[in-house]
């Protein structure tokens, strides 16, 4: 080979590096990797998403991905964890993702090893970089972070709501304000033994370093409670006057309606508020059947766009969503759900609080010395 020619090919050699670097630095990793992920699921067709509480989301993802097909499976949290275990027991492997609240992401899944680590499929660089996030980094409602992602951080103030023609709200100051014996007999609460609305304010109460499970105890065992299960029962009954407080009520369409209901919000109590996920956890199924279609809804659904979406079609729900993402508007929050500055702020989210035993306990001991089941 002569000289002329090595020298030809040293320079070609060179050029086809050049090339290549340039095409990588056009398209970067992430970029492949997101390109290739989103082929593969066009070629799936489909994403099954078994989701509680925030499904309204779903026609924004459909509209974005119309190559994608959306098959939802839509119950509350504890019915979706008994048919999605039950199936796997049957041997049926059929979600791709799981997006509700802790139950049953983290109380069921979890410990069911039903799930993948979801940081494997995080791709975007928007998603994964962690100072868009609340507090600047990802929430987890598992001990390990790897499994259940938490996207929703809105805030609560005990959920403790009011019939305004009964409470004068200016004469509370702190949460044991509640506690007043004019109340005795005249406060109703949505049983939290049984799962649904009330955990994550209960766990508010019981790890908050002023209140605990003192409150708890003189809640349940002194004050003469109403437990009610019925979701509609308990804002009836406090609409008509039956009752003055209610605990973990869901007031807003009776309060649109113009009845004498209204709920404590931020600046009442001197404890602050907590702050809780409602239906806001995702998480990845093991064994889907559909693995690129899951990764493209988890990553949109975490995304600026699929945040601001979640945000704005929960607005007027019952459980509007603060997103934990910070780099977004929060102008379609309600300002009672709203993580607001100068106010204490308690994560009922964290993993070692998730578990309802220690809590139930505490009602069920209470409920028992006050001769109540």
């Amino acid at each position: 080979m002569g000289p002329l020619i090595t020298f030809l090919l040293t320079i070609h050699f060179f050029y086809s590096v050049a090339l290549s670097d340039a095409a990588e630095a056009k398209n970067p990793a992430w970029q492949q990797e997101w390109e290739k992920t989103l082929e593969a699921a066009k070629k799936e067709g489909q994403v099954v998403i078994y989701i509680s509480g925030y499904e309204a989301v779903l026609p924004d993802f459909a509209k974005e991905f119309p190559d994608i097909k959306v098959v939802a499976v839509t119950m509350r949290g504890n019915q979706l964890g008994q048919r999605l275990l039950a199936e796997r027991r049957a041997e049926k492997y059929i979600a791709d993702v799981v997006s509700s609240g802790a139950n049953p992401n983290y109380q069921q899944f979890y410990p069911a090893k039903a799930l993948d680590p979801i940081r494997s499929a995080l791709i975007l660089p928007e998603v994964i970089d962690q100072t868009n996030w609340y507090l600047k980094k990802h929430q987890y409602s598992d001990p390990e972070g790897q499994y259940v992602f938490n996207y929703v951080g809105s805030a609560t103030y005990g959920a403790v709501n009011y019939n305004t023609k009964l409470v004068d709200a200016k004469e509370f100051k702190s949460y044991w304000d509640l506690l007043n014996p004019k109340w005795r007999g005249k406060i109703e609460a949505r049983d939290i033994r049984e799962a649904g609305p009330g955990a994550g304010n209960t766990r508010f109460f019981y790890y908050h370093p002023e209140l605990g499970s003192s409150f708890i105890k003189r809640l349940f065992g002194e004050m003469d409670v109403t437990l009610f299960r019925d979701f509609r029962q308990g804002p009836d009954w406090l609409a008509t006057g039956k009752f003055a407080i209610c605990f973990f009520c869901d007031v807003d369409v009776l309060k649109q309606q113009g009845l004498p209901v209204d709920t404590f919000g931020p600046g009442v109590f001197k404890e602050g508020g907590g702050l809780v996920q409602q239906f806001g956890t995702v998480a990845l199924v093991n064994r889907a059947p559909h693995p690129n279609a899951a990764k493209v809804f988890i990553n949109w659904l975490l995304s600026r766009r699929g945040q601001i979406a979640l945000q704005k079609r929960t607005s007027t729900g019952e459980s509007p969503a603060d997103s934990l993402r910070t780099d977004i508007p929060k102008d379609d929050v309600p300002y009672l759900n709203r993580r607001l500055e100068g106010i204490k702020y308690l994560d009922t989210g964290k993993p070692e609080w998730i578990e309802m035993k220690p809590i139930i306990e505490a009602v069920n001991d209470a409920l028992k010395a006050a001769g109540k089941n």
